[in-house]
């Protein structure tokens, strides 16, 4: 199993309700790529308070990397991607994906 792991630092004054948008749209597109196994995504609740600004984040796991490929290569997702770059502090530089292989 993948685990793709994204972190966001939006920026500020970015609404709420903009974000729940994005992530309603990443997981309802999940629902269309076969190998997605899971989606959750949201605002950050840890009681350490270490997210140094990435207060928002989703996980997708997929079966194996060629579905993680076929997630990527979606123009639905490119779309998507783009407008996480669009509203997150400093573009690109706003974003932090994290990829892991988990043994099942």
């Amino acid at each position: 199993m993948i685990r793709h792991i994204v972190l966001i630092r939006f920026k500020p004054g970015t609404p709420e309700k903009k974000i729940a948008r994005i992530f309603a749209d990443l997981e309802a597109l999940t629902t269309k790529i076969p190998g997605v196994l899971a989606f959750a995504g949201g605002r950050s609740e840890s009681p350490e308070k270490i997210e140094r600004g990435y207060m928002h984040g989703f996980v997708i796991d997929f079966a194996d990397w060629d579905s993680l490929a076929s997630y990527a290569e979606n123009e639905t997702h490119r779309t998507l991607g783009g407008q996480l770059v669009e509203n997150a502090l400093g573009g690109r530089d706003g974003l932090l994906v994290f990829d892991l292989a988990v043994a099942t």
